[in-house]
């Protein structure tokens, strides 16, 4: 047993987008491709040795494998000690609480989200910082910049250990503590939530559905729901992690979870439904014959949050990305709180959430979260909605027009162009940039546009500047369209167009999305020259 030195080459391409370095599973299986990122981790993240380092993934295709290689690289490198989720598994909001609650320097979470697993699909990998949360900017480009010079990395030679085997074991010198990847997580859910107040309302005759979709929440959704909560055996559907998610696509909006979709719009729906995606940090909520959109969901746990133990007298601030419809300000207005407008991507929560300055946060792409960990939390939402429901004692339907009527409705919708050749969208957004200084004023369709801009943040906390978050283009009557590059694929671009309009008038409340927002609709696209660039006729999905 010996660390042996292995001389390597750069590789070009390992630059970490918007949740760390995603690419397919046959890149990452080429030689030293895995192995040059994660020592570029330890050469550019040395510090404090003595803390550990959490690891583990989404139980994806490779999880396994990468996992052996990650720790014989830390113990090659002088990791102090590893707490492990059993079996490799750690949804993402779990590592994040375990990071915290071990003090860790950080943490390498193994996962491409939302994204299709199996040997032809994809992998991800990223670094999370001793606050739980996503690395910053400054820490993926000192990332970026090593995995460009490197020569060498680090490992020990020694065996594969046993993954699923609880307790501690050693890798040279290196314990890893293979720890329940389900029990601290679900343990602070139950100091958050009325899980009393919870378990009478499934007592009631409640009925619920939630969706695993054969990924990483499964155990956590069985353990909380089904055993602590007291929910029929069977609530929870597809709740086996497997490497390719059933040959799915673990993405929960309307496309992907359309079993669940289905069968909440069918007639022998449920009082609720819920999903999960691949790494269990997003959330898809549905009434029956009622679906919430993730922007409506944000406000109405905004609105509600003193309902819940754990929020009744914490409240500091929200904050929401700016391509997520504004129906959250209005409530943050109502309640005299701040409201931020941040670039996609959690990692620009966190020095919000470090600083204090907010409790909530959340963001178009179904994920919603909160002070309690640094990442978004699927199943923190689907109990946040359930602990409202069961003080209620309403339907999904009723507490959200009542929130209409209230405050009002925004329409909202995104649609999604996946895997568009990257030249055109690139293309497509550059023209948005020039064209943007000639619109305010200018009259489209109905519509006078009051400003266009290529969105630019500055980090309220540490004065960091975000250029060319997404192209912005706000009317007169406060409707909205923003064009943005995703930066969650791995293969071509995904180009993401999102429209918003605001009712306040309740009898204008229950229109079709896709029909109360066509004028707009149209204007996106033809403003875009969306078919022209793309040929693409129609979006890959609508939410």
């Amino acid at each position: 047993m010996s660390v042996k030195t292995i001389a390597t080459q750069p590789f070009q391409d390992q630059k970490p987008g918007t949740s760390g370095l995603r690419k397919k599973v046959k890149v990452f299986e080429k030689p030293n491709y895995l192995e040059n990122f994660v020592q570029c981790i330890f050469d550019t993240q040395p510090e404090p040795r003595e803390a550990p380092l959490v690891v583990g993934g989404d139980g994806r295709y490779y999880n396994r494998q990468a996992i052996q290689i990650i720790l014989r690289i830390a113990a090659a490198n002088g990791c102090a000690r590893v707490v492990l989720g059993q079996g490799g598994i750690l949804s993402t909001p779990a590592a994040s609480h375990l990071i915290r609650l071990n003090q860790a320097r950080g943490g390498i979470i193994l996962s491409a989200s939302h994204n299709p697993g199996g040997p032809d699909e994809d992998f991800g990998i990223k670094f999370n910082t001793p606050n739980g949360g996503p690395a910053p900017e400054k820490v993926t480009e000192a990332i970026y910049a090593a995995s460009l010079g490197i020569d060498r990395y680090h490992i020990l030679d020694t065996p594969d250990i046993d993954l699923d085997r609880l307790g501690t074991t050693q890798v040279g010198d290196m314990p890893v503590e293979i720890v329940d990847p389900v029990s601290a997580y679900a343990d602070l859910m139950e100091q958050l939530f009325d899980f009393d107040q919870i378990r009478a309302l499934f007592q009631s005759g409640f009925r619920m559905r939630f969706d695993a979709m054969h990924a990483v929440t499964g155990p956590y959704a069985r353990e909380i729901l089904e055993h602590r909560l007291g929910a029929p055996a069977g609530t929870v559907i597809n709740g086996i992690p497997l490497e390719d998610f059933g040959h799915g696509h673990p993405d929960p909006n309307l496309v992907y979870a359309k079993e669940l979709a289905d069968y909440l719009f069918g007639p022998d729906a449920p009082d609720f439904g819920a999903a999960s995606d691949g790494d269990g940090d997003r959330n898809m909520v549905l009434g029956r014959h009622f679906f919430v959109t993730p922007s409506d969901s944000l406000a109405v746990i905004l609105a509600n949050a003193k309902l819940v133990p754990g929020y009744r007298s914490r409240l500091t601030g929200v904050a929401r990305s700016m391509p997520t419809s504004q129906a959250v300000d209005r409530v943050a207005a109502k309640f005299g709180l701040p409201c931020y407008e941040t670039p996609t991507g959690w990692k620009f929560f966190g020095n919000l959430l470090d600083a204090d300055r907010i409790t909530l946060c959340g963001e178009e792409s179904f994920g919603t979260g909160s002070d309690h960990v640094r990442e978004k939390d699927g199943l923190w939402a689907v109990l946040f909605w359930l602990n409202i429901l069961a003080a209620r004692r309403q339907s999904v339907a009723e507490i959200v027009r009542e929130h209409w009527r209230v405050y009002g409705r925004n329409y909202y919708t995104r649609h999604d162009y996946e895997a568009v050749d990257s030249k055109a969208a690139d293309g497509l957004v550059d023209a948005l940039r020039v064209q943007a200084a000639t619109l305010p004023g200018r009259r489209l369709g109905s519509y006078t546009v009051d400003y266009a801009d290529d969105f630019r943040y500055v980090d309220p906390i540490d004065d960091s500047v975000s250029e060319k978050q997404g192209i912005r283009i706000g009317f007169k009557d406060g409707s909205r369209i923003v064009y943005r590059l995703s930066g969650t694929g791995t293969e071509g671009a995904t180009l993401r167009v999102y429209i918003e309009a605001y009712e306040s008038d309740p009898a204008k409340h229950d229109l079709d999305t896709q029909q109360a927002l066509a004028e707009l609709i149209g204007i996106a696209n033809s403003l875009a020259g969306i078919r022209e660039r793309t040929g693409r006729d129609a979006p890959t999905v609508i939410t």
